[in-house]
């Protein structure tokens, strides 16, 4: 008998457009055969599934399921494809543990932790892994610029502390960048990270763990067009994306470790995708981010690797999906 996946997508921050977008890819990809699987939408006017004749039909909250033909059904597991709140931070990963609904991104804890990426520095750094020195600002709590430059080495990034795909994110050269760089960062989040810059090279790696074996996926490294991986970079081909690396057998031994590292640290769950730089001159590598619910859009990064390992999407899916179902 065929599986129910509840393919959940949309959200409820700026980074709804490329939930779309994944959810798109990994419905394609989704082997029909084995699955039946029914696209949820959760945005700013509820949760709603689009029926055969195309009404909007809204989903129970009790329990998660949803009326199709008169049947009510209910769900094997939720597939993640929302990037941002409330898929990204652990608040549907809580729900669903509420209710005892299987999914397959990392748990309520992990999420909640890596959602917040001074968090997430902070414990990878106690555990022993590289990142760079930084500060975390407050809204509420005004810092001047002085008082950061006094702290931090220019050049910095300014970062939304919360969120991902590269939004509201700058890097300060000159100290009379830093203001306009906060004001745009605040805009995204009230709580912002100045993170010191590292020369180096920029790499991401997927990382997923099925029927207890943990797999890393071949090494990406990224080169951008712009200043750095922006937004543009990232969606709008403004970036050359290098899979598999061409790097050193060095280099490749410390990168493998320090993500495997990462994810066991942070009690990793599912596929995530790790972001490094990569020091040559120390030859150390500096994790940069976590991302529970990576992008699985045409212009992402895992389903590169995922091809470049020589496995297709639709294998692949299907790991994480029964993997989801085993840890329940």
């Amino acid at each position: 008998m065929k599986k129910k996946v509840a393919l959940v997508t949309g959200g409820l921050s700026s980074e709804a457009q490329i939930s779309y977008k994944s959810a798109k890819t990994v419905m394609n990809a989704l082997d029909k055969n084995k699955y039946d699987v029914y696209l949820i939408d959760i945005h700013p006017t509820g949760w709603w599934y689009e029926n055969i004749v195309g009404e909007e039909v809204a989903v129970n909250k009790a329990d998660f399921s949803i009326e199709e033909g008169g049947e009510k059904i209910c769900f094997d597991v939720a597939l993640m494809c929302i990037h941002g709140t409330p898929g990204e931070d652990g608040k549907l990963q809580g729900y669903f543990d509420m209710i005892g609904l299987p999914y397959t991104s990392c748990d309520t804890a992990t999420s909640a932790l890596t959602f917040n990426k001074r968090y997430t520095v902070a414990v990878a750094g106690f555990g022993g892994v590289h990142v760079a020195k930084s500060l975390h600002l407050f809204a509420e709590t005004p810092t001047s610029t002085d008082q950061i430059l006094a702290q931090l080495k220019l050049p910095v990034f300014v970062k939304p502390n919360n969120g991902g795909s590269s939004l509201g994110i700058s890097k300060v050269n000159i100290a009379g960048e830093l203001a306009p760089a906060l004001e745009k960062a605040f805009k995204e989040d009230t709580q912002v990270l100045v993170e010191e810059f590292i020369s180096g090279r920029e790499f991401t790696i997927g990382v997923f763990k099925s029927k207890g074996e943990l797999t890393v996926l071949p090494i990406t490294e990224i080169k951008t067009e712009n200043e750095f991986f922006d937004f543009e970079a990232k969606y709008q081909g403004k970036s050359k994306e290098i899979t598999p690396a061409e790097i050193s057998d060095k280099m490749f031994e410390d990168l493998t470790a320090a993500a495997k590292k990462v994810y066991a640290i942070l009690n990793c769950r599912g596929v995530v995708r790790i972001d490094f730089i990569y020091d040559e001159a120390q030859q150390k590598a500096f994790m940069l981010e976590v991302n529970t619910v990576p992008g699985q859009s045409e212009a992402s990064v895992i389903p590169q690797q995922v091809k470049a390992m020589g496995w297709n999407l639709t294998d692949f899916y299907a790991a994480i999906v029964e993997d989801a179902i085993l840890v329940k």
